[in-house]
């Protein structure tokens, strides 16, 4: 009897002791750095430089993805590489559905979409010619792949959105 008064006394306690429930943080991208999303989220209500952001932040990624072919670490190589495509891909791809949400709020993004017209052709070339003649293909071909697949898409994208998006105002001579 003694054990069970104990047990009962015991679990009485337990919900004062507990850590009080918090609301969920929102999910942080994991291949943004703490001070990338902060940048992201400082740009809140501007979807261009949202859109800017993302595609800065893509090209920093393939930038450090050639700097890592051409000067190899001698440890987690084949991550490093797979991780960098990786993240050049999740930003590109935030950055097409910064342009979606665009579309659907009937944001003035033009400048959003021109620039991911523009960026992702110039993307691509590069992915291509890692396509054509990187070495260690084998070690990353598969996210390299996914790269330039997603890239064609984000293109593709823009290019519709392009002949949805509202004219720009004309301005009237006074």
């Amino acid at each position: 009897m003694k054990s069970k008064t104990w047990f009962l006394l015991l679990n009485s306690f337990i919900p004062a002791v507990a850590p009080p429930v918090r609301a969920a943080a929102p999910p942080q991208k994991d291949y943004l750095t703490a001070v990338e999303a902060d940048k992201i989220r400082d740009a809140e209500n501007n979807t261009n430089e949202r859109i800017r952001l993302f595609l800065s932040f893509a090209d920093d990624r393939l930038k450090k993805f050639q700097y890592e072919l051409e000067h190899p670490s001698t440890n987690h190589h084949t991550d490093m590489l797979n991780s960098l495509l990786n993240a050049y891909v999740g930003c590109v791809d935030d950055a097409a559905d910064l342009i979606q949400l665009g579309l659907e709020k009937q944001d003035n993004i033009r400048k959003g979409i021109d620039l991911m017209s523009s960026r992702t052709r110039e993307f691509l070339v590069v992915l291509e010619k890692l396509s054509a003649e990187g070495p260690e293909k084998e070690l990353y071909k598969d996210n390299l792949d996914d790269a330039i697949e997603g890239t064609r898409d984000a293109m593709n994208d823009a290019e519709k959105a392009k002949k949805k998006v509202a004219p720009p105002p004309i301005r009237r001579k006074n």
